[in-house]
């Protein structure tokens, strides 16, 4: 085979035949079903005639609200690729001991453990943090819209754009082999010199960007956009998380971007910023991605704290017990979550000064957190308790996360971390916490929202039985894996000898698959909601009895949220109005200034995305097009000033009658 010309080089670069693995039957079969399930969706669009409905009303929108459910969906599509990762692992191990090889190559499971780490953080739970936020935090604090409406589109589009990247990975090229925090030298060139990690790399810098420019947003949001009265102390639980995590969110970021950054350099130009010579040091790279990475696990587990306030609060029917010490107690995790980095590393030989301080702030901070579940417990005390679907979720995360953090404090103890930080002791942990914390305070939220998003609840009957099998499989699935951590069991392994460890994995892969069931529940769930919606609606638009503002809009909410801007008087407001027995006004409605939809945003993103494919198979012509046309893009719609329309005062009037109808059937 002849060498491909210079010309050839310039344009497709590392790019051939052979990065398409016709060789590997599982991603052959993957890409045939993934192109049939893709072919079904697109035919079913077209022939509905729907294209022009979703780029209007949708891929364009500007509006918080369906921005909001976007990022809701694509984490909930991201989780249907992140879990088949985790099936795929559980299965392996289960299967792999003795002369029985399994049926993953090692390179293709190294490849699928970091796929599944990635995912599951950067592209499931980080939009479905990212999209609660969006559509809940206007509503909350009495405002029309973010801050800076088409800035949030194009986050939204950046994210999914990176997304994208790591889907590609799948069927062109391959995916890194390093595990999810790619640390040098494994990620090195020397290591890894395929396009796995460039893959990686260039997902999260697309990715991160979108993430950065949101929390920008939603503080620039929060801090100048609140309703009149609405001071800091009277502002809810969810949107003081909000606000905690993006703080969050602006300061780790640029050091994800930074590190990231330097590791291109040496990978594309030779640097030695993370190299074993030439004054390199490996252990810089481990320093940074976790000054990001442990704030990450709070930018994640921060939100659902304010989630599950909401729901504790409204399903005991009683305000929220301590408002002020939960604030305080957000406020001092926020601030303690950067003091805690070096507990990931305890065994890299820091010294014991180093490794003691950060141990003792790694206990200190489970003081405010324990302090939420005492406030969650009291609240619930003498509270007329009701156990609807995101009241159970809550139950469910109370038990699962206090038992997460335990152990958590036993790792950070040195000692112990010593002898527990490379075993499957530590993996359970992680999930323990993310999985009892994370995903359960975000399938409450996806539960208690709804009917504010769409104007119907989600049916209940699924929705428990999803909740049981997602409790019931995790801990079967996870249990296992503290034993064998305890029992000495590395994790990061595909194939076993000692057979008699099997049965343990096999329970875990049991486990696995009533988590599986769970998911299907839930698409079920949401199958037979849409289908029985009329039975389904709540003519009230309350239909939980919410405390906060964003129950005072109709459901769903109109474009512009809010005709007058509410005045706010206590921290439970939306409660405290119909105490007061609130009126909305029906008269002196006057048109309403809305920004246009743009469809810069996903054409800036898809650039983007474009670049970052060029980039990782060094098709340096195209790099170089597609950077220009980025500035370009953005050129132009900067200079775009014709973005803005007017809702006129008879159609807020009409819709304003509609909502005084519904709020005849609330009552406190």
């Amino acid at each position: 085979m002849s060498e491909p010309s210079d010309l050839a080089k310039l344009i497709f670069g590392r790019l051939t035949w052979e990065a398409i693995p016709f060789h590997e039957p599982i991603l052959l079969w993957t890409f045939v079903v993934v192109a049939l399930v893709g072919g079904v969706v697109v035919g079913a669009v077209t022939k509905y005639k729907l294209w022009g409905y979703l780029w209007r009303e949708w891929f364009t929108s500007i509006d918080h609200k369906k921005i909001g459910i976007m990022y809701i969906v694509l984490g909930l599509v991201m989780l249907l690729r992140g879990f088949t990762d985790a099936i795929m692992m559980r299965l392996q191990q289960a299967m792999a001991f003795g002369d029985n090889v399994g049926y993953l190559p090692p390179e293709h499971y190294d490849q699928i453990f970091t796929a599944h780490g990635v995912i599951m953080i950067f592209f499931v739970a980080m939009p479905l943090v990212t999209g609660f936020m969006n559509y809940v935090v206007p509503l909350q604090i009495g405002a029309r819209d973010v801050a800076f409406p088409f800035l949030n589109n194009f986050s939204f589009w950046m994210t999914t754009s990176g997304a994208v990247l790591v889907m590609m990975s799948l069927f062109m090229g391959e995916f890194a082999k390093t595990g999810w925090l790619a640390y040098p030298p494994l990620s090195g060139i020397a290591y890894s010199p395929g396009v796995g990690v460039d893959y990686y790399i260039w997902s999260l810098q697309i990715a991160g960007i979108g993430t950065l420019l949101s929390g920008i947003n939603l503080i620039a949001t929060i801090v100048k956009m609140r309703a009149p009265g609405m001071t800091m102390m009277k502002m809810p639980i969810f949107t003081w998380t909000s606000l905690c995590t993006n703080v969050l969110i602006v300061a780790a970021f640029p050091v994800l971007t930074a590190v990231l950054a330097l590791l291109a350099l040496d990978r594309y130009t030779g640097t030695n910023f993370f190299t074993n010579d030439l004054g390199g040091n490996a252990m810089m790279y481990v320093n940074l991605i976790w000054i990001w990475g442990h704030p990450e696990v709070y930018i994640l587990i921060l939100p659902v704290f304010g989630i599950f306030s909401e729901v504790v609060s409204t399903f005991s029917s009683k305000r929220l017990f301590g408002y002020a010490s939960m604030v305080y107690a957000t406020v001092v995790i926020t601030i303690l979550s950067y003091l805690v980095w070096l507990h990931h590393f305890f065994t890299m030989g820091s010294g014991a000064s180093v490794n003691s301080f950060f141990g003792i702030t790694t206990m200190i901070i489970s003081i405010p957190t324990g302090a939420k579940i005492f406030n969650w417990l009291f609240t619930m005390y003498h509270g007329r308790i009701r156990f609807d679907v995101p009241m159970l979720w809550t139950v469910g995360f109370m038990i699962t996360f206090v038992i997460g953090g335990m152990t958590g404090v036993l790792l950070a103890v040195p000692p112990a971390d010593f002898v527990l930080h490379n075993s499957l002791f530590l993996i359970a942990h992680f999930h323990n916490v993310i999985i009892g914390g994370v995903v359960f305070g975000l399938m409450a939220g996806i539960n208690y929202w709804f009917p504010k998003a769409f104007g119907f609840r989600l049916d209940p009957v699924w929705g428990k039985r999803s909740f049981w099998f997602w409790l019931i499989g995790f801990w079967v699935a996870f249990t296992p894996l503290y034993v064998l951590g305890l029992m000495g069991v590395t994790r990061r392994v595909s194939h076993f000898q000692d057979s008699s460890l099997q049965i343990w994995f096999q329970i875990a892969a049991f486990g696995a698959v009533l988590i599986a069931i769970g998911i299907v529940c839930m698409l079920i769930q949401f199958y037979v909601s849409i289908r029985d919606r009329h039975a389904l609606r709540d003519e009230s638009g309350d239909p939980w009895g919410g405390r906060t503002l964003e129950w005072s809009t109709s459901s769903p909410p109109p474009a512009y949220n809010f005709a007058f801007t509410p005045i706010v008087h206590d921290n439970d407001a939306w409660h405290d109005m119909k105490q007061r027995g609130y009126e909305r006004p029906l008269q002196g409605f006057k048109p309403i200034h809305m920004p246009k939809n743009t469809a810069a945003g996903i054409v800036l993103a898809g650039l983007s995305s474009v670049c970052g494919f060029a980039l990782i198979w060094h098709m340096w012509l195209l790099v170089g097009l597609s950077f220009a046309a980025v500035l370009v893009a953005a050129i132009v719609h900067t200079f775009n000033y014709k973005r803005d329309f007017h809702i006129p005062a008879d159609e807020v009037v009409r819709t304003e009658e509609t909502r005084t109808q519904q709020l005849a059937a609330v009552h406190v």
